[in-house]
Parts: structure tokens; C-alpha cells; sequence
């Protein structure tokens, strides 16, 4: 039944189960194995923004301290996990370097949700937007330096 509902849905799987179609929304969230610095937030931040617009429609994306979040349509002939994996390792290796751990600081594998509805896009979006604030990193979700917001929720 589910494969009627989105075009070209398929499923895959590593440790989590993965769904797949064309032109839908995704929610994706990793945890990362520690609380990152304020750098190294900068620096996951700045490696997800780099696809935006070429390989994705970024909607929303929020690097906190013990995990990243983001919405997003992937691009026609992309694949989701090609675009946050290899962002995920380019920042990865760059915090490597600095830091002298051996692994990056955020775990391989990423959780990916299609969103069903306008309903589950609002949740989602209001959920990722308010974080910092819900975590008292900051007052106004505005003022939160790794907080991207495209101009309108679709």
C-alpha cells in the first residue's frame, strides 16, 4: 500500500530501515557521540549548507550540541543519503584533524522519515525550529548561530 502512495518508493537497509521516493520531504536527524563545541557545530553547519540548492531544496536545518536536524526535497537524480553522508564525513574529517580523535564525533548512520503530510511538515518544522530555545541554548530561535531556516515553510 505505501508504494502507491509516493512515486519510485523502494526501501533499503543498513541498521535502520530507509524509505525512498521522489518528491517528498524527508526528515533526518544523527546524534552525535559526544556534545559538540560551538566550532564544531559551525563546521556540520557549513558542510550541509554546501549542497544546498543543487542537490536539495534545504528547508530547515539545526545543528545542536548532541544531534543535527533538517527537512529538505532531494533534487531529481540524487540520493539522499549520498548528500548528508558525504557532509556528515568532509565535516568529520575536518573536526578530526583539529581535535586528534580518532572518529568523528557523530555516529554513521542516519535516521530519515518521508513526511507525510502538512500536519507531520508542521510538527517537524516547529519541532527542529524551537530546539534551541527548548534546550535553553537561546531566548529567540533567530539568535541560534546553526539555525537555517528557508524563507517560508511549504
Amino acid at each position: 500500500m505505501a508504494s502507491r502512495r509516493w512515486d519510485n518508493f523502494s526501501i533499503w537497509r543498513g541498521r535502520l530501515p530507509h524509505w525512498r521516493a521522489d518528491n517528498v520531504v524527508y526528515y533526518v536527524t544523527f546524534r552525535h557521540r559526544r556534545d559538540l563545541a560551538d566550532w564544531e557545530r559551525n563546521r556540520v553547519y557549513l558542510n550541509l549548507m554546501k549542497p544546498d540548492g543543487k542537490k536539495w531544496d534545504l528547508i530547515i536545518l539545526c545543528v545542536l550540541p548532541h544531534q543535527t536536524e533538517l527537512m529538505f526535497r532531494v533534487s531529481e537524480g540524487n540520493e539522499l543519503s549520498d548528500i548528508v553522508e558525504k557532509s556528515k564525513k568532509r565535516a568529520g574529517k575536518e573536526i578530526i584533524k583539529e581535535t586528534e580523535e580518532k572518529w568523528p564525533p557523530f555516529y554513521d548512520e542516519s535516521y530519515d522519515h518521508i513526511i507525510r503530510d502538512d500536519g507531520e511538515f508542521e510538527e517537524f518544522w516547529t519541532k527542529i525550529l524551537e530546539s534551541p530555545v527548548d534546550l535553553e541554548l537561546v531566548e529567540d530561535p533567530g539568535d541560534y548561530p546553526d539555525l537555517y531556516v528557508a524563507d517560508a515553510p511549504n
